[in-house]
């Protein structure tokens, strides 16, 4: 198939639009019977004409893949029409907390994750797989043999990183979430299927109590400045592992 530089990136432009996910180099390359190294070139140009000021859409490089995504100047007005469609997905606290322990202890299992966080997680998890922006990963090789947790392509795509290593410090994470997840008015408050013990700041009613916040802000504040250390005691658990490729 011959096609001029024009018809490729035509061509392209096509296959990253009607993908539901990143469009792999592989699949692209495939797709369009061209060399992956005359597929990349015409990418990093589309990439640079993209992100000239007039195009309201970039083409992003991210979980392995090329996708579309809304430039960040026009995110509050996109974000004003996806919400009068549907409900954003939103995280309470306990499982933002939950989340982030699992992006960077990753792959860590829930009786780890209820060590470091102080409270049951279970609930939490499963919202969490539900959600899609967890996956398991096996189970670790100890008495009892639990099940192991990573983050998904889904998380990747939802926070728009290309693979693990973009991961940000913790406080950066946070206010990422609170975007990426549509939380505009803040993370959203603990709801009674999915509240915790006191010491994670809600009654047993599931109704926050007055310190809810804070200890919540003090729980991510106090991971932020353990996890270091706590990745050194436990090596295996130190590696990152490689994102998902896309399929």
């Amino acid at each position: 198939m011959t096609m001029n530089p024009t018809e490729l990136k035509g061509a392209l432009e096509a296959i990253i639009y009607a993908a539901d996910e990143p469009a792999t180099l592989d699949q692209i390359a495939n797709a369009v019977g061209q060399e992956k190294s005359t597929v990349r070139a015409a990418l990093t140009e589309m990439i640079a004409a993209y992100a000239s000021e007039d195009r309201g859409m970039e083409i992003r490089a991210v979980a392995g893949g090329y996708k579309f995504y809304t430039k960040p100047q026009h995110h509050e007005v996109v974000r004003r029409f996806i919400k009068s469609l549907r409900p954003p997905l939103r995280l309470t606290m306990p499982a933002l907390e939950t989340l982030a322990v699992i992006a960077y202890r990753q792959p860590v299992t829930g009786p780890e994750i209820q060590e470091i966080r102080g409270v049951n997680v279970s609930g939490v998890i499963k919202t969490l797989l539900e959600k899609r922006l967890i996956v398991t990963a096996g189970r670790k090789p100890v008495m009892g043999r639990p099940i192991m947790y990573r983050s998904s392509k889904e998380f990747l795509i939802r926070f728009g990183l290309s693979d693990l290593e973009e991961l940000p410090s913790l406080k950066e994470f946070e206010q990422l979430a609170r975007a990426a997840l549509g939380a505009d008015e803040g993370i959203a408050p603990v709801e009674p299927e999915q509240s915790e013990p006191v010491n994670d700041g809600t009654a047993a009613t599931g109704e926050p109590t007055e310190a809810a916040e804070p200890v919540a802000e003090a729980s991510l504040a106090q991971f932020s400045q353990e996890k270091t250390a706590a990745t050194e005691a436990e090596p295996e658990h130190s590696e990152q592992p490689k994102a998902e490729s896309a399929s």
